[in-house]
């Protein structure tokens, strides 16, 4: 069977769809809102997916519009082993419970995903499927939004290195659950190995600087004022030659997004920092309160 017969569709969404979440919406709390809302490289269908921070981010935020900028789900590894718990269903339901309630979803596969590339240009249960797009900020600019394998040499001279770049990166992360783990267990924050790795590893940064050089001189090629993407898993905003070069980052070891403001400025949210500014947000309440409890 064709793991993608296996996966959740638009079919499967209905208005009573939040009885079925694994992990129940939160709904106590106001919402942050924001104009628009970018994140890829989720990466559903692995073990490296951090299904828990993302769905707490998509319980937290809102937006008028979100874009899915590539590789949400990992056909690379679902081809290899299936392997889809129900917190990704999660994650999937609630994006389309938001597509029927009048969210726009854009949604850009990327080379994990480049099955659906085949359906560029049709609309699934709200969710519209698109090569790439342009997007208009509040404060006027054109951004040229796309997932960004069309720019990695490896990827375009060299496919059959990509795959064995892919194995080697699951196993670093299977090594950075377990370090994860150990960090819980011992009550400290979030905190990603590879990451660290990949800014330590000149090499590693070398090709992350020539890939943003790249993309943000496709965009200014194009007439753009700047560029949107992801796939190197570096969330990052920076202007070069001109050109305002975004990235969104992932949801695998980095759990970040791009939103923009109602007043068209960008930033990047550290989902691990606010869920740990939260958590002793919470804390010191409730010290305070056994405090005047105590008095």
């Amino acid at each position: 069977m064709n793991f993608v017969s296996r996966l959740p569709f638009a079919a499967d969404v209905d208005d009573t769809i939040a009885d079925q979440f694994v992990v129940p919406e939160r709904q106590d709390g106001p919402r942050r809102k924001y104009r628009t809302i970018w994140i890829s490289d989720i990466h559903l269908g692995t073990r490296g997916c951090n299904a828990a921070m993302l769905i707490d981010f998509l319980d937290s935020v809102d937006s008028e519009t979100i874009y899915l900028v590539g590789d949400i789900i990992d056909g690379w590894r679902l081809k290899k082993r299936f392997y889809w718990p129900a917190t990704h269903n999660d994650i999937v339901w609630r994006i389309m419970k938001r597509a029927r309630r009048g969210t726009r979803v854009v949604y850009i596969p990327g080379n994990h995903d480049e099955m659906f590339r085949q359906f560029s240009g049709l609309n699934f249960g709200g969710v519209e499927i698109k090569r790439k797009a342009i997007h208009e900020t509040a404060d006027g600019r054109k951004l040229l939004v796309l997932h960004g394998d069309e720019f990695d040499t490896i990827m375009l001279a060299h496919r059959w290195l990509a795959f064995v770049g892919d194995a080697a990166y699951t196993a670093l992360m299977g090594l950075n659950r377990w370090v994860n783990a150990v960090r819980q267990w011992f009550d400290l924050p979030y905190w990603s190995l590879s990451k660290m790795a990949k800014h330590k590893v000149k090499n590693a940064v070398a090709f992350i600087s020539k890939f943003e050089e790249v993309v943000a001189h496709e965009a200014g090629a194009r007439g753009v004022d700047g560029v949107v993407c992801g796939h190197i898993h570096n969330a990052d905003i920076r202007e070069i030659a001109g050109i305002a070069y975004y990235n969104d980052g992932d949801w695998v070891e980095g759990c970040t997004a791009l939103v923009e403001h109602a007043d068209g400025r960008m930033e990047v949210l550290h989902w691990a920092d606010e869920m740990a500014k939260r958590a002793q947000a919470e804390a010191q309440a409730l010290r305070l309160a056994a405090e005047r409890l105590a008095a």
